[in-house]
């Protein structure tokens, strides 16, 4: 039995009461303004974008590569503050829509933006177009650098000058945006899944025990590709429903991160946090669609060597805090990473916050990031370098072999001296820190030799901020 866009009846949708949760037969959320329901005959785990062109019938939303890369499928949601965060509709379950407010193409029917686009001959085939029609409308409700705006869309056949020109000229939009349903805990069961939304943390603890194999769904840039790919986990646990898991807390000497909180939300509070070096490094993570779903604790969680805030947080000392039934505990990121993939997490535990520590006064942190592309890419070689003139210097790398490391023998040698001399040897050093990888990226003697150099150009970044030590955009 196939779900379709119906009207709300008024009232909660029909529900059993389950333990601390609901167990709902629909999946209720604002899409193009209208509070719709989703009956359950499809899975909570179907994507979005496979729910637009299937059982909705809105097919101006399109499927390129269905893994977050192309932009095609770019929705915005809108959020409570005005604000307005594109996202991939590729990547997010149904049931991550519940209580949320949704615009697709052809909810902005007759909006300037479209006209605009016509007008600058800013399309030719359109096969790419509602994906950045949907990113400027996005763009002109919050502004920013067009660039950066655009970056998480790709077109094949107008070329991007013609698109540029007609997003950087746009006007600011004011349309206020459509208030959120705001729903209570749920659990939906359909096409042999349970998709568990809790809205408290000690409801997600007790079926995180219950259900250790159930996957911890945060933003889904990564379990979103596998959805998208028809992988169909029996169980689902959705975090950002749960207050606690997207609370942020600036503290004196750092700030404390939820593990569901999205970096377009970590990109508000760093400079607060006297953490602004890491602005560069976040501009490139992904794109702003997957900036708007993608967590810091989802990075962690995987493990991935190619994760992009891996390094910096081995180079800042930052610790995340994992929690179950039994009570929480801090760990050092550098003792929660143990290998490929591979983590302390217990099966009944979850990752709660991380806190990022403010560096020290007068100290530097240097983030670098090499991709064949510049923008929305996988790193070659990542690195993140804690220049403390008063303590120990931190350096650490990742993209390299299995897993992102603390560079010990190279940090040793950069103790107590900062020279481009002492930087050669630290260079050096490196060779017995990192033991690279070849693959599709970058052979393992390039990627040696390359963060050989990061290390080497560190000097410049340090002791002449005022040069241009890298190309970008022309």
């Amino acid at each position: 039995m196939h779900a379709r866009a119906v009207p709300l009846a008024p009232g909660w949708p029909r529900v059993l009461r389950f333990g601390m949760q609901r167990i709902a037969d629909r999946i209720e959320f604002r899409l193009n303004g209208t509070v719709i329901t989703v009956a359950l005959g499809v899975a909570p785990t179907m994507t979005m974008l496979h729910w637009l062109r299937g059982p909705a019938g809105l097919c101006g939303t399109k499927e390129g590569c269905a893994e977050g890369d192309c932009g095609a499928c770019t929705v915005v949601i809108e959020e409570r503050d005005g604000g307005r965060t594109p996202v991939n509709a590729c990547l997010l379950a149904m049931g991550q829509l519940h209580g949320a407010s949704v615009r697709t193409i052809e909810g902005i029917r007759g909006a300037p933006v479209q006209a605009a686009f016509a007008a600058g001959d800013a399309t030719q085939c359109g096969f790419c177009t509602p994906g950045f029609v949907m990113a400027a409308w996005a763009h002109q409700g919050e502004g920013g650098d067009v660039h950066e705006a655009l970056a998480g869309n790709l077109c094949r056949c107008t070329g991007y000058r013609p698109i540029v020109d007609v997003v950087a000229a746009l006007a600011a939009d004011d349309e206020a945006p459509s208030p959120l349903v705001m729903p209570g805990p749920a659990m939906f069961e359909a096409g042999g899944c349970r998709f568990h939304r809790p809205t408290e943390l000690a409801a997600l603890l007790a079926l995180r025990a219950e259900q250790p194999g159930a996957w911890l769904l945060a933003g889904g840039t990564d379990l979103g590709v596998g959805l998208a790919e028809g992988q169909r986990p029996e169980a689902v646990i959705c975090l950002s429903g749960v207050p606690a898991m997207i609370r942020v807390e600036l503290e004196a000497d750092g700030i404390w991160l939820g593990a569901a909180v999205p970096y377009a939300r970590l990109l508000w509070e760093i400079d607060g946090a006297g953490l602004g070096a890491l602005r560069p490094l976040l501009g490139r993570l992904g794109s702003r669609q997957i900036r708007g779903l993608g967590t810091i604790g989802g990075n962690l969680g995987t493990a991935s060597p190619i994760g992009d805030m891996l390094p910096p947080l081995l180079a800042l000392g930052a610790i995340v805090r994992l929690r179950s039934l039994n009570g929480s505990r801090d760990l050092p990121v550098e003792e929660f990473l143990l290998g490929y993939r591979h983590t302390t997490l217990r099966a009944d535990e979850i990752i709660e916050a991380v806190f990022l520590p403010r560096p020290p006064s007068g100290a530097t942190l240097v983030c670098e990031k090499l991709s064949k592309r510049y923008d929305q890419d996988i790193s070659a070689v990542s690195a993140a370098f804690l220049l403390d003139p008063v303590g120990p210097t931190r350096l650490a790398f990742g993209g390299m072999g299995p897993m992102a490391v603390r560079a010990r023998h190279a940090e040793a040698v950069l103790a107590g001296e900062w020279s481009p001399a002492a930087l050669e040897r630290a260079a050096d050093a490196l060779a017995d820190d990192v033991a690279p990888l070849s693959d599709g990226r970058g052979t393992a003697s390039y990627r040696l030799a390359a963060a050989q150099g990061l290390l080497r150009r560190l000097w410049w970044r340090v002791a002449r901020p005022e040069l241009a030590a890298d190309v970008q955009a022309l």
